[in-house]
């Protein structure tokens, strides 16, 4: 508890310091990178979105009528990410706000409750989506508490719900574009259901049905596909099992007969490695979606490059 405790006062100071700075020098004049806008910027609505899921949904839906700002920076695991006194200053800037919810940003009550921008259009992109239950493990406690699973994104039939949340936030925002924002939310809402198809059509005929993970980020995607998912830890990576926790997860692997290990980019892959030697296996990504590294991104991945992947890599571990 003493961590998050930690987190809280220095959030509390960025607050704090920012106000003063937004009181004195307020310029709308500014992008959401806070450098000046440029004459293609003009127009356009400035939105921040919390973290990578939500950055590529806004883009998707908001085209070229948006100017998108990621606040976790590429490379970033963003579930202990907090914002520094420039984030919030660019939220001051902003037109709209995209956050998940669920749980994902602990920082995201204290920081709204801050602003002065009482124009800026907030949008919880989880709102209406049924949660799961998951487990967070205290950091000072062996025990598990329950928790609210935030990774709907990874279902695509609630990233489509999703991506329709943030179409309405741009609608409000932007009223004079809604034909535009309505027409990219009915093409990206289409490729969302291929995809569902996909993955139901792809996973339904294959036997094994269990995944050992390095988090338990992929709970909506194995509900919406049948399929078991085992977390190494819950819903949070940051921390590492307990030697009784590694033998119940090397245990699992060996008597089920699992054949991958499956580690995120983001996360140090160290455990996940310990556990594939002693079963005798090997280890493979399998991307959350929480972020992307800088090559993934100069390569133009985005979410559906990276579904079809994850849906490939699982192919190849459950077959």
């Amino acid at each position: 508890m003493a961590i998050y405790m930690k987190k809280f006062v220095s959030l509390l100071a960025a607050v704090m310091l920012v106000t003063v700075f937004v009181a004195g020098c307020s310029n709308k004049n500014t992008n959401t990178n806070g450098a000046l806008e440029s004459p293609a910027e003009k127009g356009k609505l400035k939105v921040a979105a919390s973290f990578y899921a939500m950055y590529d949904f806004a883009e998707k839906i908001g085209g070229d009528k948006v100017s998108v700002t990621d606040m976790v920076p590429a490379g970033i695991e963003p579930h202990d990410w907090e914002p520094a006194a420039s984030d919030i200053v660019n939220l001051e800037e902003a037109n709209v706000f995209i956050y998940n919810g669920a749980g994902m940003e602990h920082w995201v009550d204290t920081v709204l409750d801050s602003l002065s921008n009482k124009e800026l259009v907030k949008v919880e992109a989880s709102s209406g989506i049924t949660l799961q239950e998951g487990h967070s493990e205290e950091e000072e406690h062996s025990e598990e508490e329950s928790a609210y699973d935030p990774h709907v994104w990874l279902n695509p039939e609630y990233a489509k719900i999703e991506m329709k949340n943030i179409k309405d936030a741009f609608v409000k925002a932007d009223p004079d574009n809604e034909a535009y924002y309505n027409q990219n939310y009915e093409t990206y809402a289409a490729k969302l259901d291929e995809l569902d198809k996909k993955y139901k059509e792809t996973l339904t005929g294959l036997k094994n049905k269990d995944i050992i993970v390095a988090h338990e980020a992929f709970g909506y995607l194995c509900s919406a596909y049948g399929l078991n998912q085992v977390g190494i830890e819950g819903l949070s990576p940051d921390s590492e099992p307990d030697p009784a926790k590694m033998e119940e997860i090397i245990k699992f692997a060996k008597d089920n007969e699992v054949k991958v290990i499956f580690f995120e980019e983001l996360v140090s892959p160290k455990v996940a490695q310990t556990i594939a030697d002693e079963v005798g296996v090997k280890t493979e990504v399998l991307n959350p979606l929480e972020g992307l590294s800088d090559d993934e991104i100069k390569a133009g991945g985005d979410y559906f490059s990276v579904m079809e992947t994850n849906l490939a890599s699982l192919v190849e571990a459950l077959k």
